[in-house]
Order: structure tokens, then sequence, then C-alpha cells
């Protein structure tokens, strides 16, 4: 055990308490920008006066930024000490919100984007982290449930928040929220949080760095820019592909035989810790891509206004903080895995809900499966996050949930990716199908009850009758999504019969002696 957890576990549970405050505040902050400015990207386009094509760098430039500089998280917290660096993200994600607010031209916001990205990296990991450290190892689950609420809660609640500041104030806002969060944040963790040692002597590897920043950073502008450049009959996303895996390639060779790489290789040695973060990319790939999805069907095929959406989509908050609260206490009187289980059928079950959806669907249906689905996850997150670190070693933790939340990033942004670019495919061919169904000729389409609009011997008649056909075929894409998404997650049950569950402490000789009694 480390310094600092030797430390916390002397601590008072108001103490403990007020670091849990101060560390959730930072991480609720982080985790609330991975969304939040998602709703206010019109706004922004018509502020800064850029193309669709453009405004998506406000997105892009947060999240390559804060992919590439996750994985040093770890080496950082070792060599300047993990409460310095969490003081400095923390004071550099707050300063770097500020200017985003206050940027008056489109190159401006991108490069404070990235350095909002750069800042906020760490804080996801370094307050698991200190989470893990400041709690007792029996109480790791409860304390991992505190910290799932504001990891899970923050993407749901963002398009929420953002849509509610962006409409009733101005979409500036959505940055300049994150003032008062910080400042209480950055007070709270000098006042509460504890230091770890320092490893002075520790060496950083360059080439290391160089080749995992390069995989990362191609990978994610690939996913990015994919749709918009037609996938790989663009040069363009085949040199990034191409980057992305000879230098992902070249870091797995570096790491296995350089002398002090820069992830230890001891770190991917423990099974639960690698089946855990193949998990956690799952999580990140239904929870994100679902997000993505379900604001643009709730606003251009059922027409509500973005306020109106963002409040049909909180519930699955609720639902989300029902799981992590029930998990939090059922963590230790049942098996981890079947924990696991029945959040994997929570989320399965409400994906085969959405597959129902319809453009008539109605706002009970859609709140009913958010609350399903947000129970689904928070009963996956908190089991998740205990078990995958339960036999790890406390001298990679830090590593640790940097490549647990770096996974998590990397699965939202293949899974919005993915499954975006299935949207306007299946769209396409549903649409070809659809209309190859239409003719004068078939007796229901010559029905009187049939609107007036519906003429086919006018222009008008025509254009209503392709945009009925566009609204259906993408109603259909969408459905195809969910049931994507359904049998990913069936697809992974079997790995949790690889996890080891957590080993009970076997009772002491004094123990036994006095059962015995």
């Amino acid at each position: 055990m480390n310094a600092a957890a030797t430390a916390a576990s002397e601590t008072t549970p108001l103490e403990r308490g007020l670091t849990t405050v101060s560390i959730m505040l930072a991480t609720i902050m982080q985790a609330l920008d991975t969304t939040i400015a998602n709703v206010a990207l019109p706004h922004m386009q018509g502020s800064m006066a850029a193309t669709q094509d453009q405004i998506s760098w406000v997105l892009t430039s947060y999240i390559v930024a804060a992919a590439i500089m996750t994985p040093p998280t770890g080496f950082l917290a070792s060599r300047f000490g993990r409460k310095k660096l969490f003081l400095v993200s923390v004071t550099g994600f707050t300063i770097a919100s500020m200017l985003c607010g206050a940027a008056v031209s489109l190159p401006e916001m991108v490069v404070f984007r990235l350095l909002q990205g750069a800042f906020g990296a760490g804080l996801v990991p370094l307050s698991q982290a200190v989470l893990l450290d400041t709690y007792p190892k029996e109480k790791h689950g409860s304390a991992m449930a505190m910290w799932g609420m504001g990891v899970m809660l923050g993407p749901i609640l963002g398009p929420t928040l953002g849509g509610y500041l962006t409409e009733y104030y101005n979409w500036r806002w959505v940055f300049y929220i994150n003032l008062p969060v910080g400042l209480l944040a950055l007070g709270g963790i000098m006042a509460f949080v504890p230091e770890t040692d320092k490893r002075k002597g520790l060496s950083f590897d360059w080439f290391g760095f160089a080749l995992l920043s390069l995989s990362i950073g191609a990978l994610q502008m690939m996913l990015d820019r994919g749709e918009s450049q037609n996938w790989f009959s663009s040069s363009e996303i085949l040199i990034e592909t191409a980057l992305a895996a000879v230098c992902l390639y070249m870091f797995i060779v570096h790491m296995f035989t350089a002398r002090n790489p820069f992830l230890e290789p001891g770190l991917f040695a423990d099974r639960n810790f690698v089946i855990g973060l193949f998990f956690i990319f799952i999580v990140g790939v239904v929870l994100l891509a679902t997000l993505a999805l379900l604001p643009p069907f709730l606003q251009n095929l059922m027409g509500y206004p973005v306020v109106t959406a963002g409040m049909l989509l909180a519930p699955r908050g609720v639902g989300t903080m029902i799981a992590m609260m029930l998990v939090g206490r059922l963590i230790g009187k049942i098996d981890i895995r079947i924990l696991i289980l029945f959040g994997l059928f929570m989320t399965a079950l409400s994906l085969y809900q959405m597959m129902g959806f319809t453009t008539e669907v109605s706002e009970f249906t859609i709140i009913r499966t958010g609350i399903i689905q947000g129970i689904g996850l928070g009963f996956i997150f908190v089991p998740l996050s205990t078990i995958t670190f339960a036999t790890l070693d406390p001298h990679y933790r830090t590593e640790g949930t940097a490549m647990f939340s770096l996974m998590r990033n990397i699965g939202s942004s293949i899974g919005i990716s993915v499954m975006t670019t299935m949207l306007t495919q299946n769209t396409q061919v549903m649409h070809a199908s659809l209309a190859a169904t239409l003719t004068p000729f078939r007796m229901a389409l010559q029905s009187p009850w049939l609107p007036e609009t519906w003429d086919w011997q006018s222009a008008t008649g025509a254009v209503t009758l392709n945009q009925v056909v566009t609204a259906q075929a993408n109603t259909v894409a969408y459905l195809n999504d969910f049931q994507a998404m359904m049998w990913i997650v069936i697809a992974v049950v079997p790995l949790l019969l690889l996890m080891q569950g957590p080993k009970r402490k076997a009772p002491s000789r004094d123990e036994h002696m006095e059962v015995m009694e």
C-alpha cells in the first residue's frame, strides 16, 4: 500500500466524505463536457459563420486531445504527485472553459477546446484512483458507486442541461457553467486530497508516448472524418487507418522490449483488468452511441424542440442513480458477476424495446426505456469498476484507471462512428426498398382516403411522398442500430465466465477460535 493509501485509511468518515465531494465535482464537470456542447453546435455554427464540417472540429479537437493525454496520467501522477496533477488539471480545465465561452472565431474555439481536452483528460482516472485509495478495500464497491454517478450521469444529463442553457441563455453558458464547479472542486482538492509519493528519478518514454499518441490521434481522426469523406474510398481515411494500425503495432512491440516502457507490460498480466477493459469499451459504445442517436430521432423525426428532447432523455439518469444506490449496497453480498449479468440483461431489454419505436411512440415509452437502460448501465458500470481493479496491484492503479477511461472513450468514438455510418447506409437501402413498392398501379395508393398532397400527378405530391418514404426509411435505420447494439450487449455475456470473483478474506486464527468457543 502506498503512502497516500495508508494516510487515507486513517482519515475520518467526514474527511472521506469531503474528499469524495471535491473530486466528484471535478469528475462531473469533465463528464458533462463530453455531451453538453453537442446541442449547442448549431448555435455556435451560426455565431461563427462556420460550415457543418468546420463546426464538427469543436467536438473532434476535444476528443482527440483528451484521448492522447489520458495515457500519460499515470506517469505524470508518479513523477509530480497525484494531488499536484489534479490541481493543475482542474485549474487548466476551468480556465480553458472560460476561454471557450469567450471565443469569437472558429480557430480560437478549436485551440481552446484542445486545451480543455488536454487538461480534462486526467480528471476521471485521477478521481477514480483517489477514491480507491481513500476508501478501504471492503468499501470499494460503495466508492465506485459514488464515482460512477459522476461518470455516467454527466454524459446523460449533458444534452438536457446544454439544451436548457442554449435555449434560455446563450451557448457560451455551456462553458461558463464550469467556473463555479471548478472553483469548488479546486478548493476541496487543495484542502482534503492527500499527496502521493513522487518518483523523481522516473524517466519518460517519449518514443512510446509518441507511438501511442499517433495511433490514438489517427484512429480518432479516421472515426470523426470517415463519414464525411466516404470512408475507405478516401485516401485520407486510408492513410489515417494505416498510421493507427502501424503505430499501435510498434507501440506493443516497444512496450514488451523497452527497458522503461511508457506502459508497463505487467499492467496487462491481470486477467480481470484486461477483460474489464473490453467490457468498459462496450459500455462506451452503448451509452454514448445511444445518446448520439436519440436526440436527432426525437428532434428530426418526431419534431420535439431541443429542450423537450433533453427532458425526455433526463430520466435515463434517474435509472442510473437508482441502480448505483442499490448496487453500492449489494456489492459484497451478491457475486459481482451476477450484478453485471443483470445489468447486461436490463440494457439488452431496453434496446429490444427501442426496436419497436415509431414516429408515434409515446413519451411514456421513451421515458420507460430510458429508465430501464439507465438501471442496466448502472448495474454494469459500478460492479465492473470494482472487479476490474479487485486483483490489480495498487502499483498500477493510476495507470490502470487511465487505461480504463481511455477504453471507454475509444468505445464511445467507435460506437458513435459505426452507428452513424450504419444509420446513413441503412436509410439509403430502406429508402430504395420502400420507394420500389410505391407505384401508381397499386390499388392501396389509389384509395380516396389518402391525403390530397399525395398526388402522383404533381411535383408537390411526389416531393411529399418522398419525404414520407425518407422518414420511414430513417426510422427503420434507427431501429436497426438499436438491434445491433442489443446483439453486441448479448455477445459479451460469456466473458463473465472468464472473470474472477473477489476472493473472500479468510478468517484469522483468533476469529476462528472465537467461533469455536
